[in-house]
């Protein structure tokens, strides 16, 4: 089961990317999602910009920190 997160400013996780997506879920806003396993074996589903989006491939870590954007590692 996926839990969907929308981030914020004080979330702190990390997690490899299991599977990217985009959509309009309102139908004139393109949203980009990320699914990422966590260290202790959940999934969850986050929305990200666009720019990381671009960014990631399956596989690859992403970290979040309080206060920090969602990054790259």
């Amino acid at each position: 089961m996926v839990k969907t997160h929308e981030i914020g400013r004080d979330d702190s996780w990390e997690g490899v990317v299991t599977r990217t997506s985009r959509g309009m879920l309102d139908g004139s806003n393109m949203y980009h999602f990320v699914e990422l396993r966590l260290a202790d074996g959940a999934s969850v589903k986050v929305r990200i910009d666009r720019r990381l989006w671009k960014a990631l491939a399956v596989g690859d870590r992403l970290v979040k920190r309080p206060g920090a954007d969602p990054y790259k590692a």
